[in-house]
Formats: structure tokens, sequence, C-alpha cells
């Protein structure tokens, strides 16, 4: 941040689902970038405003219930606000469950005095019939709060000019103090004027002495770094912590009563509050959600439902992005022509214009033309289902089924992620706080299939297992299939994480608190641009650099010849023995290994490699593509063999590049390249072995 130009730092903290992103867009506009903290895999989001001729920074905390560090975002959070040096703290709240959210917010009092509580979502408690008294919130709480609207943008004028003035000191905050439980004050009494002279006003007192009396060692670990020395071996320090033990024993009070006292004191300050600013006309706000709730989450029809909204999203994204992607393909050919114009007008070898256009551009746009349409369409969808709140309830359906597994439950959610695209699967397994659930997660991530391995299940599936069926009956056939290709995936991930939680993983599943926001109305235009630059282009950016040097050595391998024959033609030779014991040919397995950039380039590179033409081709008509294959001995099985190696096989290039960059590891990404390898060869050997076996016996 030292290069940036601003005049203050403003934190931005909050639960999740409070709408805090959506302040946070509103203020910073298109003003920002994200990244990892150092040393985390925590995403964060820094962004610009300007106000009253002033420069902000606004830096976007992780969503945190609290501050105990149980996980890496409350880790995040609570460093940056007691080393980070904000000059104000937003904390944004719900108004629809204010007391919940209070809890957060008086902890963070304790930590800093220049704190703008934000009071978010007034327009959904109005329609719930709830009224938050923001006059009578801030005299009990002892600082400045907004009440705001954010995705209509009411109340962030007022805001800002709060912020402004804080930051100013022209507005003076004097936050109200928790009184904790008798010993708990008496235990503070002897500790916290030892901390104050020790620390010297770098940090709040209290809340460093609230810590230490629940002997919290991360705490201990961040002071200890963030301040020069060893502090908290100062011999004073140390006299008092022993004095503080001593009442505790004689209070009969042991370290979790201590850790359970002050937080009964913080709930308890919570509800205080909340019951004297808040004013409840109807007890039923919440009926509709319930009722909802009651078919979504239930044990009968939970599991279907997701099920079919998720088939919808898959259609919706296959027959959409048929279009779009026939039109990329042929502007991107159109600028082909040119840029082959242009290398012979230059004199320049054809082997030159070979490797860079033929090769390297080919592969590239091809990758984009099959990869961005899909993507476009299914995070913007995905994401809609995400705004809407129906996520959490995904994870709550499969819950118990990854609790089995000794998995996480919120692995279901980065599951559902890696359908668009693994990678953003991988990414989005931040969210798991465990490392070694975190671990599970991704090494299995890529057995659900993506957007760019859809294509080629549904072409198989309607070539070769659904062409007998009539034709109007045939797109539904191929839509129960790829239905149950997607849950024996989900079949799959289960089994081998319950495999590696109880070999190289070896733990119990952890627990979480799973929140359950109410259902909102999504806000379809921000949905539609932070997917599309956040997910889709972030994904799209890494898939093209690996496949332009991939495009390169494609083509060598198709055009180089020895007597004649193509070194791809030698290589697809060579591995034709093996691939035959799983049902497949060389060709196949030859057309997986070079497809590792892209799994969109499998099927093109396989037709390269049978019809011996030098550069990456596609059929205009399934109806062609069936005929190649059978010219090469495909059958049925061939198609069922390929379709399971299409399931369970390494990760493309760019899922890899990602998780080493999450796991920052070679040990994870080899053994993240090799499970699901060794989980397809596996099924493709039995499945074909038992058809072979089952053929020579009858």
């Amino acid at each position: 941040m030292g290069g940036d130009n601003y005049d203050f730092v403003i934190a931005l903290a909050g639960n999740p689902n409070t709408g805090k992103s959506t302040i946070f867009n509103r203020l910073t506009g298109l003003k920002q970038h994200t990244g990892n903290w150092p040393g985390k895999t925590v995403m964060n989001a820094r962004g610009y405003f300007k106000h009253n001729e002033k420069s902000f920074l606004l830096v976007d905390l992780p969503g945190t219930y609290s501050l105990l560090a149980n996980s890496p975002e409350e880790e995040v959070a609570r460093d940056f606000l007691c080393f980070g040096n904000p000059v104000v703290t937003v904390v944004v709240v719900d108004a629809t469950c204010l007391e919940r959210n209070l809890n957060l917010v008086l902890q963070i009092l304790e930590i800093t005095k220049k704190v703008v509580v934000c009071v978010n979502l007034l327009d959904e408690a109005k329609r719930k019939r709830i009224k938050v008294d923001l006059n009578k919130l801030s005299r009990i709480l002892g600082v400045p709060v907004v009440g705001t609207t954010a995705r209509d943008g009411q109340g962030l004028t007022e805001l800002k000019e709060v912020i402004n003035k804080i930051s100013e000191q022209s507005l003076c905050c004097n936050p109200v103090q928790i009184t904790y439980a008798e010993p708990i004050e008496k235990a503070l009494d002897i500790l916290q004027p030892v901390v104050e002279k020790l620390f010297k006003k770098q940090i709040s007192s209290r809340w460093v002495s609230l810590r230490l009396l629940e002997n919290n060692k991360k705490i201990e670990l961040a002071l200890n770094t963030n301040f020069a020395g060893n502090l908290l071996e100062n011999s004073a320090l140390k006299k008092a912590r022993l004095e503080v033990q001593n009442f505790f024993n004689q209070q009969k009070m042991t370290e979790e009563e201590v850790k359970d006292s002050i937080v009964t004191g913080l709930f308890n300050t919570a509800e205080q509050i909340g019951q004297e600013v808040l004013e409840v006309e109807s007890e039923d706000y919440h009926q509709f959600d319930r009722k909802l709730d009651s078919i979504l989450m239930s044990k009968k029809f939970g599991i279907p439902v997701m099920l079919a909204l998720l088939g919808v999203v898959f259609w919706i994204t296959i027959k959409g992005a048929n279009y779009p992607s026939e039109l990329l393909a042929r502007g991107f050919f159109w600028l082909e022509g040119y840029l082959t114009a242009l290398f012979l007008a230059s004199g320049l070898p054809d082997w030159v214009n070979g490797i860079i256009v033929t090769g390297v551009y080919r592969t590239m746009t091809w990758v984009v033309s099959v990869m961005l349409p899909p993507m476009a369409i299914f995070f913007p969808l995905f994401t809609l289902l995400e705004d809407l709140g129906y996520l959490p309830r995904i994870a709550f359906n499969l819950d118990n089924f990854f609790k089995k597994a000794c998995a996480h439950g919120k692995q279901a959610l980065t599951m559902c992620m890696g359908f668009g695209c693994n990678a953003a699967g991988i990414i989005a397994c931040r969210i798991i706080e465990s490392p070694r659930e975190r671990l599970i997660a991704i090494i299995t991530n890529n057995f659900v299939p993506c957007n760019g391995r859809f294509p080629t299940l549904i072409a198989l599936a309607m070539i070769f297992l659904v062409s007998s069926i009539a034709a109007p009956w045939q797109s539904l056939g191929a839509a129960v299939i790829i239905l149950m290709v997607i849950v024996l995936s989900v079949v799959i991930t289960l089994f081998v994480s319950r495999i590696l939680s109880k070999t190289i993983l070896r733990g119990l599943p952890s627990s979480f608190t799973l929140e359950l926001p109410p259902y909102r109305k999504p806000q379809v235009g921000r949905v539609i641009i932070s997917s599309i630059f956040d997910r889709t282009l972030f994904v799209l950016a890494r898939a093209v650099m690996v496949a332009a040097p991939a495009g390169a050595l494609i083509w060598l391998l198709a055009n180089f010849t020895v007597n004649e024959v193509s070194i791809l033609n030698y290589c697809a030779g060579f591995f034709d023995p093996f691939a035959r014991l799983f049902g497949l040919d060389g060709h196949i397995l030859l057309a997986f290994i070079l497809g590792l950039p892209a799994n969109e380039i499998v099927i093109p590179i396989l037709i390269m490699s049978y019809l011996a033409t030098g550069s990456i081709q596609e059929f205009d008509s399934l109806e062609a593509l069936r005929d190649l294959f059978i010219q090469n001995g495909w059958t049925w099985l061939t198609a069922v063999c390929m379709m399971l190696l299409v399931l369970n096989h390494f990760p493309c290039g760019t899922t890899l590049f990602t998780i080493y960059k999450e796991t920052q590891s070679c040990k994870w990404t080899v053994i993240s390249f090799l499970v699901p390898t060794l989980m397809g060869l596996l099924l493709c050997f039995l499945v074909s072995q038992s058809v072979f076996l089952f053929s020579s016996l009858f």
C-alpha cells in the first residue's frame, strides 16, 4: 500500500450476509482490486473513494462472526483491526438480525473507539415489520450509527460524511464498555494497569487483558510478532498473570469457565441492546422463509429440488453457450485468415506461421471460444443462487453426506462451484477453515465435471448411448444420462473424501456454524458484473496462459515426421497397448495428455490425430464425428470408458496451477493430479474388463 495515494485507511467489517460487499462495491465502484492477505489463502479487497476532496482507502475485511481467531478469516480481520491502524472501522450489521450482529460490534468496540455502525438492509427490515431506533442505538453504543439500504444507494452519502468527520477528528466517539461478571472485572483490575503500562496505548489494554485472561495463544503470538521484543515475558506482566491465575483458582474457575463468562457477557449485552432498540410488529416476519425452507431443506424434497435447479442451470448454460461460442469461433477464424496472410506477406517461413498462428493462436482462441460463453452464463446463474440465499441450503442438504465421509459440509459449496470451473472451485475451498478438510476438498474437486467437460459428455451420450432413441426424445435421454453422471461424480467425491480422511489426511470432521440467510431479491446487474470480472475473466486468463505453449507443442508433434509418420502418431502407437486395457486406444489417451491445458481441446486433438491434419479441427455435426469414431474402431464401450475418463482424470493445467497457488506445495499438487487419474483408470479397467469377460462367457 506504500505506493498508493490516499489520506485515510478505513476498515470495513461485518458478519457474512449483511450486505458488506454491496456497500464496498457501492463506495468504491470499479476502483478496487483483490489479492491474498500475506501468508493467508483468505482473499482481501481494497478500493478507493473520495469525499470532501479527501481520498479514502477502503479495506474490505473477511466476513466473520467474531474476532476470537478460530478461523483464518477471523484471524485476518482481528490482526488488521489491531495492527493495521485503520483510522475508522465501519461495522456493517443486518437490520433484520441486529442482536446477533451486535456481538461483533461489541468486540470491535473493545479494540478501537473510532467505529461507525452501518445498519444495512433497512428495506428488508421494513418488509418484515422490524423497526430499528438508530438514534437510541447510537446513544447506547456511544458511536455514530447510520442506516442504509446499500443495494439502492440509500444512506451511503451520510455514511461517507460520518467517516470523513471521524477521520478528521471533528466527531468524537465514546463507546460503551461491557460490564462482565464480577470475577472477570476483578481480574481485569489486576491485569489491565500492567498491560496499559507495557503497551503504552499502542493497542487497547482492556481488549488485550481479556485475551490474556482467555489464555489465547494465537493472540499472544500476534502481539509478540507485531510489537518488538518478547513483551509477554515481561516480569511485571508474568507476575500479574500469576496473581490472576491464583485468583481464579480461589474462585474455582477453570479456563473454559473464564472464556464462557466473557462470551456470555458479550451475548447478554448484545441481547439487552437489541431489546431496547428493536420494535417487532409481528413475530411471523420469517414465515415466508420458513415455509420455503420446509420444502427446499426437507428430507423428501431437498435433494430432488437441488438436482432439478442444478439441472436447469446446466441446461441453460449448455444451450445458451452454443450460439456465442459459434460466433466467437467464426470471428477468431476470420481473424486467423488475416494473420496468416500477414505472416506470408512478411516472408517468414511456413513453420513460423504454423507454430504461432495454427498452433498457439488457434489453441488459445479455441479455449476462449469454448470456455468463455459457458462460464459467462454459469457463473452469473450460480452467483444468482448465492445472492438469493440458496447455496447455504445446498450445504445443509449435503452436510450429513459429507460428515459421513469425514469431510467438511462446506465442501458441498466448493463442489458446486467446480461444475462451472474446477479452478474456481479450488479457490472457493478457502471458505473451509480446517487445513486438512480444505485439502480434501481441493484434491476431490476435480471429480465433478466442469463446463469444459460437459460438451464432450453430451456429444458422446448423444452419438453412442441415445442414438437409437426417437429424435424428439434424444435430448431428454442425454439429459438423464448427464444427470446420472453428475450423481456419480458426487458419489465418487464422497467415496474418495472418506478414503483420504482415513489414510493420508486422517482426522475427525470439524463442526461449523451454517447461517441460513433470509431469501433476498438478487441484484442481477451487480451479480453479472462481479461474476464476470471476479470469476470468469480470472479463470479464463489462467487458461489462456497455459494453452499458449501447449498449442505450440501440439503443432510441433503433429507436423514433425519420421519416415512420413508424425511424432503424434508415433506417440499414439506407443500408448495404444496400454490404453486397450482400459477400453480406449492410444489416440484417446494421447488426446487427454495433450489436452492438459484445457479439457475443451481433447476432442479437437483426437480429431486431428485420427485425420492426421496437422492442426486442430472440429466437425460441423455429431453424425460426422460419430462416423469418424466408428471408422477408428469405437463401440458403445469405448464411449462409456471415455466418459468415465472425462469424468475422472487429472485436473487441467489451469486447475493444477491454481492448486499449487492455493497450497504452495508440489506434494499436494502431484497428489491432486494422481488421485482422480488413478480413479479414472481403475473405473475404466473394471468396466472394460468386465464387459470383455462377460462377452467371452456368453
